[in-house]
């Protein structure tokens, strides 16, 4: 499928950040140029303080940048209120964090359906929502359970599912393996790469793991606030793993 005739998902243009006062000024961005479309599954790579994680919180509206534009579902973000930012978050935007964000007092089915129930959605239809999603993540067993009653793994996964149930125009991953055991990671990726592949959702993903960006279908590896190429997935994971483990040895830094 040609890229002319798919949609555009997320694009930035000549994005710059700063941070600091005049004359202490870190330029943490140079000018990042990036478009991702609708069904792609992008992982951003780089070294500590490369930028990846900068990058992706201008993205997905967390912060604003120095200079450039942002247009997120057609919408250039740099010029929204901070109502029509929320209402942005809400509908066309999931997150998945390292740490799970899940509640305590809340059991998993619920914790999945909260998007849904602050947008006022029927019990009935949430429930459905609910059960579709869990089963997709193999989590339908474990839905009237506590946070604390599941596995890292099984609460990643929780939060996989509370990120997709509003049907986003993105999904955004900040490390979404770093708390996770390899086991639970690769289950997780494994859930991620399905959803992705039937066409339910356009994820980017920060990571500094080379095994963890190996799911993607392309790696964008940032460097000195830059990105500094591209590596796509052929048919095949595990060549795709060692191509960015060769690309990474050749940029060096430290990628952790």
């Amino acid at each position: 499928m040609n890229h002319n005739s798919r949609k555009v998902a997320a694009e930035v243009k000549n994005l710059t950040k700063e941070y600091g006062a005049r004359g202490f000024l870190t330029q943490v961005l140079k000018g990042i140029e990036l478009t991702v479309y609708r069904h792609d599954f992008i992982a951003i790579m780089g070294p500590s303080g490369s930028g990846k994680t900068t990058l992706l919180n201008l993205l997905s509206t967390i912060d604003k940048p120095t200079q450039g534009t942002v247009i997120l579902d057609g919408q250039d973000i740099t010029r929204m209120s901070n109502k029509e930012l929320s209402a942005l978050r809400r509908d066309k935007i999931g997150f998945i964090f390292q740490d799970y964000n899940l509640l305590d007092t809340m059991t998993l089915e619920d914790n999945i359906a909260l998007p849904l129930s602050l947008n006022g959605v029927p019990g009935k239809d949430c429930v459905q929502q609910v059960q579709e999603k869990a089963a997709m993540f193999g989590l339908k067993e474990h839905l009237k359970k506590y946070p604390y009653q599941l596995s890292g793994g099984q609460k990643q996964r929780g939060a996989a599912c509370r990120a997709l149930i509003t049907g986003p125009e993105i999904i955004f991953a900040d490390e979404p393996t770093g708390a996770l055991d390899s086991k639970s990671g690769r289950e997780l990726l494994e859930c991620l790469r399905a959803v992705n592949e039937n066409g339910q959702a356009t994820i980017l993903m920060v990571t500094h793991d080379p095994f963890c960006a190996s799911y993607a279908k392309d790696v964008y590896l940032l460097a000195d606030g830059r990105i500094t190429c591209r590596i796509s997935r052929g048919a095949d994971r595990k060549e795709f793993y060692d191509r960015i483990i060769d690309v990474q040895a050749t940029l060096g830094g430290d990628f952790s």
